[in-house]
């Protein structure tokens, strides 16, 4: 919160991170909770103690074995068989910092709820102290062979193509679970002659581990840890990996059993019925949460024309998760007809989408919908293939749709009449009160329209002659243009028999016409205004500021003035000037830049330039005169007007130029070659502040001196920082220090671009040199 924030916005920000602190440590605290209770109740299980035994007994257990509670509670779980009292731990003590490691692994355990989450989680625990790069977990099927359960840092591709393993010799999982002991590949060269190495290329990791999980008779899974570089796991490393493999055998126990699970209930007749049926089919489980939703759905069987339109990352899709084979389905309205079927019981069928296929070499789009029936509980999921036919009637309803148009038939012999549903909906009519006849559609329109359209549908029945006409009509949507283009057939003997054509809604494309000849009529009329404005304002400012033709002499001094105006638009800015000599011999001079444009910027520059100067005339000191500016301004008749002005005053008995500004750009000095830009003294713009404070700074000039007194338009360039102007209107002035006439625009044109985006006022002021 900013220091600025109220007192009770503060504390109630406080309170609610309070609460959230200890919601997250209740929520941490459940979790832990529930994962020691589940271990007490295997101790009782097991050994017939009391609660309180089970919960000292897995203390003391803790201790001998130097671990936390927590960690003994997870080794519980995953062996279901406590150590008896006395006996040593199964694994020796770790080191310190691999203890504390696993202790850290022991907490982040309880947020874990599937073997996917559990590899990620390995992966994070591993990535940076051991360098792991990957993670696989690997369970024992019926048949021997293996299966991916969870992976990380293994992208979909290569883990769907290493998803199941068969029961070969020489896979380094199975061998490791054949063993019953961690089985370390740490020479490539070797390793790779003597077993089948994940990896594509094999060489992607260059050691593995790969560590039975504790449990039960035999192990049944198997954790793999891939690491990119060669080198041997430490024993340090080694201590590391088996206690954080023992940990996760409790978490393995409890955690979701995914797709593709050991048992496989789904009988063969079924597979048999979905191996023969013609078309794309698939069936699916639903595969539920801890809380009992649904998260994903098991492909129990699938045709092999739907393993095709599901395009996958490869081989058969059946025993697998949809999600992993389809991640994208899970934002497509499909997934939530799945949802929905699934919870209701009433089937869904897709809108129609195109698939592209390829047969016999060649590449043809295919327009499919899906739908989605209720087996018990189980979906059925079936893909419709739709016909030419189809598609056509499909593409003719998208294009009167999208066109807004529909199609319209009269049979002039029997005189009926056939309309699309596009029709009805134009004309606003009930569908069953069926079309109207041809002669009977000019009473539709309006009054004026009424008569015009009556001639030419009787032109298109009794000559024939094509019709194209506008009309309106008026209904409970107000106001409607419509076109009517329609042709006729005759027959052998020239008479019309049929009239076929289209009706056509183009009250929307009326409305922009008109809006758009509106706004052409608007933006010419402000054109002329503006053009008179600005023609205006620029007499007006011709009158108020007269420019003189050539250089001027004051108080001993050479002065050169410019101005441009601004070539962007058609407004005219605010910036002024004046240079004139005082009663006393002095000189003075000022160079101002009212905000804004137009008839208001000149009034305001007006009103300052002849009060500055009536005010330094009166003997009122610069910084008197930039306070009472600053008064005149906030009490103007706009009283949120802004400028900034430099005033400057040289007195030539001392050469001493004494200046004030008011937020403006300093003044530059050229000095034997050398450019410098003059201290500015203290002082804000004026209009910005009731009561500012304006100093003065003084400095003498010696012959061959040169002043130049500007506006900002001379060194901005949007959107560049100001500091980047002035540098470049030094080098310019630098390179051109001569002081023959016309040299003033010769500095012009280097600093100023083709198109000036705002008004240009210069100050050229020149010290002698003494012969």
């Amino acid at each position: 919160m900013g220091s600025g924030a109220a007192p009770d916005l503060m504390e109630l920000a406080k309170v609610v991170a309070r609460q959230r602190a200890e919601m997250d440590r209740l929520r941490e605290q459940a979790a832990t909770s529930a994962v020691v209770e589940r271990a007490k109740g295997v101790v009782m299980a097991l050994s017939g103690c009391s609660a309180d035994a089970a919960d000292e007994t897995l203390l003391q257990r803790a201790k001998a074995a130097r671990r936390t509670l927590l960690e003994e509670c997870w080794i519980t779980l995953g062996e279901l068989a406590p150590a008896r009292p006395g006996e040593p731990p199964a694994t020796p003590s770790a080191p310190d910092d691999v203890a504390d490691a696993l202790s850290r692994l022991a907490r982040v355990l309880v947020h874990t709820r599937t073997p996917q989450e559990l590899a990620r989680c390995l992966l994070e625990h591993f990535g940076q102290d051991l360098a792991a790069d990957s993670v696989m977990i690997y369970a024992r099927r019926a048949g021997g062979g293996l299966e991916l359960l969870g992976h990380a840092g293994v992208d979909e591709r290569l883990a769907a193509r290493w998803r199941r393993l068969p029961p070969f010799s020489g896979v380094a999982a199975l061998d490791a679970l054949e063993a019953g002991e961690p089985l370390w590949l740490e020479d490539f060269a070797e390793d790779s002659a003597r077993h089948l190495l994940i990896g594509d290329p094999p060489d992607r990791w260059r050691s593995h581990a790969w560590l039975p999980v504790p449990g039960g008779d035999a192990p049944e899974v198997c954790v793999g840890v891939l690491r990119g570089r060669s080198a041997p796991f430490t024993p340090r490393d080694r201590a590391h990996l088996r206690g954080a493999v023992r940990l996760c055998a409790g978490r393995l126990r409890t955690c979701t059993a995914p797709s593709g699970a050991v048992a496989d209930p789904l009988p063969d007749a079924v597979r048999a019925l979905f191996a023969a049926l013609p078309v794309a089919a698939m069936l699916l489980t639903p595969l539920r949460s801890p809380s009992g939703g649904t998260e994903d759905f098991r492909i129990d069987a699938v045709t092999a024309q739907a393993s095709a339109v599901l395009g996958g990352a490869g081989g058969d899709p059946a025993g697998r998760r949809l999600r992993e084979v389809r991640p994208d389905l899970a934002d497509t309205p499909l997934w939530q007809g799945c949802l929905d079927t699934l919870a209701g019981g009433e089937a869904y069928e897709s809108e129609p989408f195109a698939h592209q296929e390829a047969a016999d070499g060649v590449t043809e789009l295919t327009t499919y919908s899906v739908r989605v029936t209720r087996v018990e509980d189980a979906l059925v999921v079936t893909w419709v293939r739709r016909a030419s036919s189809d598609r056509q009637e499909q593409r003719l309803t998208d294009l009167q749709r999208l066109g807004n148009l529909g199609w319209a038939n009269w049979d002039l012999t029997t005189s009926e009449a056939s309309w699309s549903s596009q029709v009805f909906a134009i004309l606003g009519r009930d569908p069953a009160d069926g079309p109207l006849r041809l002669v009977d559609l000019p009473a539709l329109a309006v009054p004026e329209d009424r008569s015009a359209l009556s001639h030419a549908v009787d032109a298109l029945i009794h000559e024939a002659l094509p019709l194209d006409a506008p009309f309106r009509v008026r209904g409970a949507r107000g106001v409607r243009h419509l076109r009517l283009a329609a042709e006729a057939v005759a027959d052998l003997r020239g008479r019309p028999v049929e009239v076929h054509g289209f009706l056509q809604d183009l009250t929307a494309r009326r409305r922009a016409e008109l809006a758009l000849v509106e706004t052409e009529r608007a933006i010419l009329t402000q054109h002329d205004v503006l053009q008179a404005e600005r023609s205006l304002v620029a007499r007006l400012q011709n009158a108020l500021l007269p420019l003189p033709e050539r250089a001027v002499d004051l108080a001993g001094l050479r002065v050169e003035v410019a101005y441009l105006p601004a070539q962007a638009g058609i407004h005219v800015g605010g910036d002024w000037f004046s240079a004139i000599e005082l009663p006393d011999g002095d000189a003075l001079f000022v160079v101002g830049d009212v905000a804004g444009h137009g008839i208001g910027a000149v009034a305001t520059m007006a009103q300052l330039r002849f009060t500055a100067k009536g005010m330094v005339i009166t003997g009122s000191s610069l910084t008197g005169a930039l306070a009472r500016l600053n008064t005149l301004l906030l009490h103007s008749r706009d009283s949120h007007a802004t400028a900034t002005m430099v005033l400057a005053r040289y007195r030539p008995a001392d050469r001493r130029l004494v200046w004030a500004q008011a937020g403006h750009t300093p003044p530059l000095l050229l000095r034997d070659g050398e450019v410098t830009y003059l201290r500015r003294p203290g002082g804000m713009l004026l209009g910005g502040a009731t009561a500012p404070r304006f100093e003065e700074a003084e400095c003498r000039l010696e012959p061959g001196d040169r002043v130049l007194l500007y506006t900002d338009g001379l060194v901005e360039r949007p959107p560049e920082n100001i500091d980047v102007g002035l540098a470049r209107l030094a080098e310019a002035v630098a390179a051109r220090p001569g002081d023959a006439a016309g040299s003033l625009g010769t500095l012009l044109e280097a600093m100023l671009e083709d198109e000036r985006r705002d008004d240009v006022c210069v100050l050229d002021i020149r010290v002698p040199k003494e012969r």
